[in-house]
C-alpha cells in the first residue's frame, strides 16, 4: 500500500517543536512553483509535514526552506527567493527507511541531539550533513 504524503496527524509535541508552519499555498508562493510541482515534492519526499491545528490542515515547518537570491530579471522558479535545503531529502529518506512517519521524522529532525550539539536540523541548515546522517542511522 502506498503511503499517503497527507495522512498524518500532528501530535501536540510538534506544535511545540516547530514554530512556523507552511501550506501547499503558502510553499507555492515561497518557491514560485505550482500546487502540482509542491505536491510532488511533497509524495517524493524532498519535504515532509503534518496535519495541525484546528482545521487539520497539511503544512510543512518553514525552516525546511533555505533563502537563495534569484537572479536578477529571473522568472518563475528562477525567481524564487526560498529553496528546500538541499540536505533535507536524503536524512528524510533515512529517517523514512528506519521506519518513521513523516510526524515523527520531523520531531526527530527538530528534537535536540547531545550527540550533533544541536537539533539535526539545525546540523542540516549549518552544512554539516554527515554527522546528522550517521546520527540517523543510529535508529535502524
Amino acid at each position: 500500500m502506498a503511503r499517503r504524503p497527507y495522512a498524518v496527524r500532528v501530535e501536540n509535541s510538534l506544535d511545540d517543536l516547530v514554530a512556523r508552519w507552511l501550506t501547499v499555498p503558502d510553499l507555492c508562493e515561497d518557491l514560485a512553483l505550482d500546487a502540482g510541482k509542491v505536491r510532488r515534492l511533497i509524495a517524493e519526499h524532498w519535504l515532509v509535514g503534518a496535519r495541525q491545528g484546528e482545521r487539520n490542515v497539511f503544512a510543512v515547518p518553514a525552516e525546511f526552506l533555505v533563502a537563495r537570491e534569484p537572479a536578477p530579471g529571473a522568472e518563475g522558479p528562477d525567481a524564487a527567493r526560498w529553496a528546500v535545503l538541499a540536505s533535507l531529502r536524503g536524512t528524510i529518506t533515512l529517517l523514512l527507511d528506519a521506519g518513521l512517519d513523516e510526524a515523527e521524522a520531523i520531531e526527530w529532525l527538530f528534537s535536540p541531539s547531545e550527540e550533533l550539539g544541536s537539533t539535526p536540523l539545525e546540523a542540516l541548515r549549518a552544512g554539516h550533513k554527515a554527522p546528522v546522517r550517521r546520527a540517523a542511522q543510529t535508529l535502524f
